[in-house]
């Protein structure tokens, strides 16, 4: 059985996407980064800053089982796995995570950008801002855009327009129902 093993080029630069990575999500990654940010948020806030969480999810997800999917329902079986089984591993993981990284605050490092894998977290910053809903995360992404919606339909607008958006756009709070 052949495993998939990640090629470099002469100038160390990961390789282009191939059909695996583009069609395939690792659920566990998911997960890893929801605890992260959990636990992170729980830490002093003086603490906190001295934390890169990138570090932290790096350390627990090299001590985890990856959990891939490749289809709707392959992935919910992982979130379900991840979330039911290896829910108390996980924290551990993140916790310790936490605690390696906070030894070595002096460490430099030159982190590694994949400017197309981050676009989904950047959506969900991006919509924390605009929802006011620091407590926004994957998990209730779309119960929190429903209560919004509904409570919007009902003049209650509790969200804000992001700064320099286009002009062109729809006001709500000039056309509230």
């Amino acid at each position: 059985m052949s495993s998939y093993r990640p090629s470099f080029n002469s100038a160390n630069q990961p390789p282009k996407q191939t059909n695996f990575t583009q069609n395939s999500r690792n659920v566990m990654e998911m997960l890893v980064a929801e605890e992260v940010e959990k636990q992170i948020q729980s830490l002093p806030v003086k603490t906190a800053s001295f934390i890169k969480s990138s570090e932290v999810v790096a350390y627990a997800l090299n001590r985890l089982p990856s959990l891939y999917a490749t289809s709707k329902r392959g992935w919910q079986k992982q979130w379900h796995h991840g979330k039911t089984e290896l829910g108390q591993k996980i924290t551990m993981a993140v916790r310790q995570g936490i605690v390696a990284v906070q030894r070595d605050p002096l460490r430099v490092n030159d982190p590694l950008s994949f400017q197309g894998d981050n676009k989904a977290m950047e959506a969900l910053d991006k919509l924390k801002s605009v929802l006011q809903r620091e407590d926004l995360s994957w998990e209730n992404v779309t119960d929190v855009v429903e209560q919004t919606l509904i409570n919007t339909s009902k003049g209650r607008i509790t969200w804000r327009r992001i700064s320099g958006a286009d002009k062109d756009s729809f006001d709500w709070e000039k056309h509230q129902l």
